[in-house]
């Protein structure tokens, strides 16, 4: 799975005790303290999130978005609201066009992959 990097300022003292437990074999590195952090964070969430998804009709994880899933939308008339948590990616053989034409709004929390052109035609309706 792809990943995505991040940056955080953490004060001296708050380095220093990760440094400390990487030192003592806790972990591995900075990197593998910290994401298992998050990870506790979001498990210890686990209740909140899932009813927020639930709630938002959110989808989880990858949501690839085809060229021929578009065509399908465009040929009954529909636009798509897409809501997704986690990587959503917009097939590289979709136009700019058939994107403006059949999506009508994009909430990603997380990462939106797409051409830049794709990207260009529906700004305006991501969120």
């Amino acid at each position: 799975m792809e990943t995505e990097k991040i940056t955080i300022n953490l004060g001296p003292v708050d380095l220093g005790r990760i440094d400390l437990l990487v030192q003592e074999g806790f972990y591995q590195n900075r990197t593998d303290f910290i994401r298992t952090a998050i990870r506790n964070q979001i498990t210890g969430h686990a209740g909140e999130v899932s009813r927020a998804i639930d709630r938002h009709m959110l989808d989880l994880g990858l949501r690839d978005v085809t060229r021929r899933e578009l065509e399908a939308a465009l040929a009954a008339g529909e636009r798509l609201h897409i809501k997704v948590v986690g990587l959503m990616r917009i097939a590289a053989d979709v136009t700019p066009d058939l994107a403006a034409a059949t999506i009508a709004s994009i909430t990603v929390l997380g990462t939106l992959h797409a051409s830049r052109d794709v990207k260009a035609a529906i700004a305006d309706r991501i969120a």
